[in-house]
């Protein structure tokens, strides 16, 4: 078993599963703050869910590696999300947790972002 693998995949796992539950918190808020980034309601619904599912799995080590890439697809996805609306010149609030999170989209989220892509992929070799 790789310690760094087990560690990198249940932190990752964590932070999914925090911010998806603080999307389910925002209920509807949710929803409205996803539309500020140009995520349709039908896509941006279920996400709070597949955050959380994905990162339990990532947590308890469940279905690896494909859980790992799994969520290496999806932060890439809101990594690109990030990067578009920088590159258009958009400061939207993040959304990324829910409640707790309203702070305009910089850079900084998405070095974050990249940061767990990284650490998901040391989750690959858990």
């Amino acid at each position: 078993m790789n310690v760094v693998g087990v560690v990198a995949g249940i932190v990752v796992g964590a932070v999914l599963a925090v911010a998806g539950g603080m999307k389910l918190a925002a209920g509807r808020a949710w929803s409205d703050e996803a539309a500020g980034l140009g995520v349709p309601v039908a896509v941006a619904l279920p996400v709070p869910i597949v955050e959380i599912a994905l990162g339990a799995a990532l947590v308890v080590g469940l279905a690896m590696p494909w859980s790992a890439v799994a969520a290496i697809a999806l932060l890439m996805a809101f990594s690109v999300l990030i990067a578009r609306q920088l590159a258009d010149g958009r400061h939207p609030p993040c959304a990324c947790f829910g409640g707790w999170s309203h702070r305009p989209l910089d850079g900084t989220h998405l070095a974050r972002n990249l940061g767990l892509v990284a650490l998901a992929a040391v989750a690959l070799w858990r």
